[in-house]
């Protein structure tokens, strides 16, 4: 519960009304009560913006707002609603709650303000830090450091030797250091090549459900601070994600692609191995990355092969022209037929005759 006027502090906004006012969520237009904090942006609204508010306060520019109104005056409101929501639903921390199935093997250290759930497993020499909350069937194997106020949501699973940077959050079902797909032919067979590295993600990372992350094959693979992974991503050996990247679901990245600092990868991207992305590029969904490519900064990709999007304009205009060039294409080919044959009448013989009448003369 925040009262308007402690919000507005928080936030560094200004704010009219009723100041004392207190909030205790945030919801939707629909579902707003007079607890509720709304946020409009200026768009999809403009026909249809109520009269009175439906809400307890609202977050919006100056010029939207009517008198009168409880209000947070924002040139942003979408991120200061997300700004504002987490004042009003803090991060959940951990108290020291302990399951009795819970199981923490001799040698780990678990700080005492770590809640453990039902049939949660801590490894021997593991470290989990203080305010972590360790949700039901979550197996931290051996020698993993986890920090501290991480949440991991049911059957998160850490294979031995992962560490977690402050405030992760895994969510159900993930897998974090697995074996990388790593084979060598010997023309008769697959020798699995050793995956033998580990696997760091650094701090306020949150990771989707269902997504894996192998372990580094000799090396480390990384997950930079602040990065956000969406559900059903794959991330193989050695792969380096820089800070703030975004990674939309079902993309599948190869092993040893760099991709650096706050890139936007769309969903359903695949990456070759090897491949690179420079800092702030924006890769669309469904893209193809090829192995070793480069892709660089600063600039929006779509397609496959990858190719800046103006580019990619400019091809998916002609392929939707396709069966018309076809179709243009099959009538000069008609033409041309008929010019030749039209040629080998007049010859007399059948053959094409240079202009002083000799065959082939020229």
């Amino acid at each position: 519960m925040v009262s308007i006027a402690e919000l507005a502090r928080l936030l560094g906004l200004p704010f009219q009304g009723e100041g004392t006012h207190t909030l205790t969520r945030v919801s939707s237009w629909d579902e707003a009560d007079a607890s509720s904090l709304i946020f409009f942006d200026g768009r999809g609204m403009d026909s249809a913006f109520p009269s009175s508010l439906p809400a307890g306060c609202i977050i919006a520019p100056k010029k939207n707002l009517r008198p009168g109104w409880n209000a947070l005056i924002s040139e942003n409101p979408k991120l200061d609603f997300a700004r504002a929501a987490n004042c009003l639903l803090p991060r959940p921390r951990g108290s020291g709650a302990r399951h009795p199935s819970a199981v923490v093997e001799p040698g780990a250290v678990v700080d005492p303000e770590v809640d453990l759930a039902a049939g949660v497993v801590v490894g021997a020499g593991a470290h989990v830090g203080c305010g972590c909350i360790l949700h039901a069937g979550v197996v931290i194997g051996s020698g993993c450091i986890v920090g501290e106020d991480c949440i991991l949501h049911p059957r998160v699973l850490l294979y031995p030797g992962a560490r977690l940077g402050n405030r992760v959050t895994v969510h159900a079902g993930s897998v974090i250091g697995g074996d990388g797909f790593g084979y060598v032919s010997d023309g008769r067979q697959q020798i699995k090549f050793p995956q033998a590295g580990g696997v760091v993600i650094e701090e306020d990372v949150e990771i989707g459900c269902n997504t894996t992350i192998d372990r580094g094959s000799l090396g480390t693979t990384r997950i930079g601070a602040g990065a956000k992974i969406d559900n059903l991503v794959q991330i193989a050996h050695n792969v380096q994600i820089g800070r703030g990247v975004v990674i939309a679901a079902q993309t599948g990245i190869s092993g040893s692609t760099v991709i650096e600092d706050f890139a936007v990868i769309g969903g359903q991207v695949g990456f070759g191995d090897h491949a690179r992305v420079e800092s702030g590029a924006i890769i669309g969904s469904k893209a193809g990355v090829l192995p070793g490519k480069i892709v660089r900064g600063g600039e929006v990709y779509w397609g496959i092969p990858v190719r800046p999007l103006r580019e990619y304009k400019k091809l998916n205009a002609l392929f939707g022209r396709l069966p018309q060039m076809k179709e243009r294409i099959e009538q000069l080919q008609q033409q041309v037929r008929r010019l030749e044959e039209g040629l080998k009448s007049l010859s007399g013989d059948g053959e094409v005759r240079s202009g002083n009448g000799s065959p082939g003369a020229s």
